[in-house]
């Protein structure tokens, strides 16, 4: 069973950017992926920032994005680009770090004046860590996303374009031999 996993780079512990990677990965594991989510802000920031690799948890989490067949990384927009959490990160990934994955990229952010973040600021990084495929990404705004009472959910045109972009990284799996998805329920 081919295995996806999704990084987030948030440093909020109720984020809008882990509800859309979650929602993400509902949706592949229906259609029989094995999927887990790292979030990248759970891991010992002194071992992160100091580049601490042989570290267990820091190790841990480089074996699982090398044993992954394909990597969702979302992340939130602050300042015009992905965070500096998940760039501690990507920059503890060896030079061909990605080499032979599909990658989805997701954004969220609170103005559309941002939507250009993936192009600009983060699919070249992934491009220069060997990504062999990155899909098209999807920016999400946060008022797309709906918190608090009941579970955590997208508004409708949010969804719809967000499971567009699923399939089309499912496609792009597919096509590297992961395994074909029917679609979901």
């Amino acid at each position: 069973m081919p295995k996806l996993l999704a990084l987030t780079g948030s440093p909020s512990t109720h984020s809008r950017t882990a509800v859309v990677a979650d929602h993400v990965l509902r949706r592949l594991s229906h259609s029989g992926f094995e999927t887990a989510h790292l979030a990248v802000r759970d891991l010992p920031a002194a071992d992160l920032l100091a580049a601490r690799r042989g570290e267990p948890e820091i190790r841990r989490a480089l074996e699982a994005v090398a044993e992954a067949d394909g990597l969702v990384i979302a992340t939130p927009v602050y300042k015009a680009s992905y965070t500096g959490l998940l760039k501690a990160f990507l920059d503890l990934l060896p030079q061909d770090g990605l080499a032979g994955k599909t990658v989805l990229p997701l954004a969220t952010g609170g103005s559309l004046a941002h939507v250009l973040t993936i192009d600009y600021a983060l699919r070249p990084v992934l491009a220069a860590l060997g990504a062999r495929h990155v899909t098209a990404g999807r920016f999400v705004l946060d008022s797309s996303v709906e918190r608090g009472a009941g579970p955590d959910r997208l508004l409708p045109e949010a969804e719809l374009d967000l499971f567009q972009a699923v399939d089309e990284f499912s496609d792009a799996l597919s096509a590297s031999g992961a395994t074909a998805l029917s679609p979901a329920p």
